[in-house]
């Protein structure tokens, strides 16, 4: 993105031009599977550019991470919103998403959770800690207007659920790994409600 001789250069607005561009590029090649040279011929932008609004090609990877991580939850937690009121409603549309999520050709997993993997840094590890912690707020959230004993351990099944399903799409198959993991977070939303028929 190179800038014309005479115009005004914004900062923020380049730095959030090259996250922009940087999102799909780290996300298809993978933190490591990408040089510095290349990743900005990708960008098109200069090394010194990248050095200057990151520091480092790390400082490029975090600010990648948070950036995806919040629009991820801002798109789940918007699904279980525009489902309405209802709990159960709200459950089915985060896993109904997950699925469009899956079925999409450039679905390769958890971002966050192939950074953790492949980047055995702390600050990644933080990031992707406080993306699962925004997910587990999320589906806690459900449990609690669904009425579940303890919402808390039953948003955290549900967590397991949403991240276990990812990773079975991305790793084996993706056809229904939605579906099957929201037929498991029913049975355990039916089985934690804090009214059973046993009473």
């Amino acid at each position: 993105m190179p800038v014309a001789k005479g115009s005004t250069i914004d900062p923020a607005r380049t730095r959030a031009a090259i996250i922009e561009a940087a999102i799909p590029v780290l996300y298809e090649r993978g933190l490591d599977g990408i040089g510095v040279a290349e990743l900005c011929a990708r960008l098109s932008v200069s090394k010194e550019t990248l050095y200057r609004h990151f520091g480092t090609k790390e400082g490029l990877i975090e600010a990648v991470l948070e950036e995806r991580s919040e629009r991820m939850t801002r798109w789940l937690t918007g699904a279980a919103a525009a489902a309405g009121n209802d709990p159960h409603d709200q459950l089915a549309a985060v896993f109904d998403a997950l699925q469009q999520w899956y079925d999409d050709p450039v679905f390769r997993g958890c971002a966050m959770l192939n950074a953790a993997a492949q980047h055995h840094v702390e600050a990644v590890r933080a990031i992707t800690a406080r993306h699962l912690d925004g997910y587990l707020d999320l589906l806690t959230g459900i449990a609690d207007r669904a009425g579940a004993a303890d919402p808390h351990v039953l948003g955290r099944q549900l967590l397991m659920l949403v991240e276990g399903a990812t990773v079975v799409a991305a790793h084996q198959d993706a056809a229904d790994s939605g579906e099957h993991a929201r037929q498991a977070a029913f049975t355990l939303l039916s089985a934690s409600s804090r009214t059973s028929p046993c009473g």
